[in-house]
């Protein structure tokens, strides 16, 4: 993978809820990097996966022995064609179908390989001679697969960087480079005449290194915030994927290709970096890939795409620890090389736990009890508190309107201590769900009263 783009949005959602999800998301993939000299096995690999809710992954090649690793698995891969095999696939017919035969055939029908990603960020800033040849490309590799695996059902996509954009902010004002509009508009017809996705690698993480300001860092990984009010649509934002994806589907639509399924090919946090990378740790790591995870399960969407979850790849299953550039750059992996996970991100198969190799479990996500405000947490904290759960899926704050259970005492403190127990509830009682800008607690004394009735546990 190239480094990943410093083209980013400041724009805003909410933190989703957490569902009890059991098997496998279709929604809910991964990226492979294989920049590195300290791998798993690939048959540890796919045994890893099994064990998570992951249902697809993205390799950045093709590789043989993980390919052969995740037959039978129902995972599906999306496999590359590297940017130096695009000269030859746009030039010459016989050479897709060598490609095909070489690294596609061989391992259908076992393994459900599902997109070819020709390239990678290859109309970002670059190499321009590979863009007038990228839709040939593409074209030779679709046809060699129709020919030689037609029941396969496999897709031709090319994986861009959001430095296709020229305008991106707000996201109603999406739109592409007026200088890739040639290239661009050939990849889009022919994405829409195959079916084929339009696949972006968007990066709320690049956007709080521009712009280090705490509310931006909330913005960026899913917590309470203000939000980010979009004149053009007249549509809220309070997270920055959200408004990256839309910002791409507003280019899309203003380009004429409205219908195009969007895919992200690659997102994620860095969970360590230098010491002039903004926001890279272990915390900031875990808060974005959990309320990712939590977004994407909650089925949302987004505000110009509501109501489905947009296939999301996340970078990375490991660290690529020969990987050039900052700190950063080897440090966005979900597990060590020992398979055990950098932090809980949420991921495990219910009734199963994540350890190392030598079968060490990993710390339990749930917690116990009730989250309520702090002592010291003020009203103005505690309104936008309670303003903010009452507004997410799956929160009932009838009860604390006139007349409710909860009502009484009418007191700013006492409704948001109700609401912001609801929205912990709800969203699978994990500790670091009961922060709330650092103005939560979770407490064992239940604080029901009377004939209002806090759900929850006390143990």
């Amino acid at each position: 993978m190239s480094y990943r783009s410093r083209f980013f949005l400041l724009v805003i959602s909410p933190l989703f809820l957490i569902l009890p999800f059991a098997e496998s998301q279709s929604f809910v993939g991964v990226n492979y990097g294989e920049v590195a000299d300290n791998l798993p096995p690939p048959e540890a690999t796919a045994r890893l996966l099994k064990s998570t809710t992951i249902s697809k992954i993205r390799l950045y090649g093709t590789d043989p022995p993980i390919l052969r690793a995740l037959a039978g698995t129902n995972i599906s891969v999306i496999i590359g064609a590297a940017d130096g095999d695009i000269p030859s696939l746009a030039s010459d017919p016989s050479a897709a179908r060598r490609w095909v035969s070489a690294n596609v055939l061989p391992f259908l029908p076992a393994t459900a390989i599902s997109i070819v990603s020709v390239g990678n960020e290859v109309l970002a800033p670059g190499d321009a001679s590979l863009g007038p040849q990228l839709l040939p490309a593409m074209r030779n590799l679709h046809s060699a697969l129709s020919e030689a695996a037609p029941s396969a059902g496999i897709k031709v996509s090319t994986v861009h960087s959001m430095a296709v954009l020229a305008s991106s902010e707000p996201p109603s004002a999406g739109v592409f480079r007026a200088d890739l509009t040639s290239n661009l508009a050939g990849v889009l017809g022919f994405l829409r005449e195959t079916g084929a996705p339009f696949m972006i690698n968007p990066y709320p993480y690049f956007a709080y290194q521009s712009d280090p300001r705490p509310e931006t860092l909330a913005f960026c990984l899913f917590r309470p915030n203000p939000g980010r009010f979009d004149g053009g649509s007249k549509l809220t934002y309070t997270n920055m994927f959200d408004a990256q994806l839309d910002a791409v589907k507003s280019a899309l639509t203003a380009a004429g290709f409205s219908e195009a399924e969007v895919v992200v090919a690659e997102t994620g946090w860095p969970y360590r970096g230098d010491q002039d990378e903004a926001g890279a740790t272990v915390d900031n790591a875990k808060a974005f890939n959990v309320n990712l995870v939590a977004h994407l399960r909650s089925m949302a969407g987004t505000p110009l795409m509501p109501g489905r979850s947009v296939d999301t790849y996340i970078f990375a299953l490991y660290d690529e620890d020969l990987k050039p550039g900052p700190t950063s750059e080897r440090s966005f992996g979900l597990f060590r090389a020992d398979l055990s996970p950098v932090y809980d991100a949420g991921l495990a198969k219910t009734g199963t736990t994540q350890g190392n190799s030598t079968g060490t479990p990993a710390r339990k996500p749930v917690a116990a009890g009730w989250c309520v405000p702090k002592a010291e947490a003020t009203d103005e904290d505690l309104q936008a508190n309670l303003d903010y759960a009452c507004a997410q899926q799956g929160v009932d704050c009838r009860p604390i309107q006139e007349g409710g259970a909860c009502y009484l005492p009418n007191t700013v403190r006492s409704h948001a201590a109700y609401a912001m127990n609801q929205l912990y509830q709800n969203t699978g009682r994990h500790g670091w769900d009961c922060d709330f800008r650092k103005t939560a607690v979770l407490t064992r004394d239940n604080p029901s009263y009377a004939t209002c009735v806090y759900s929850g546990a006390g143990s």
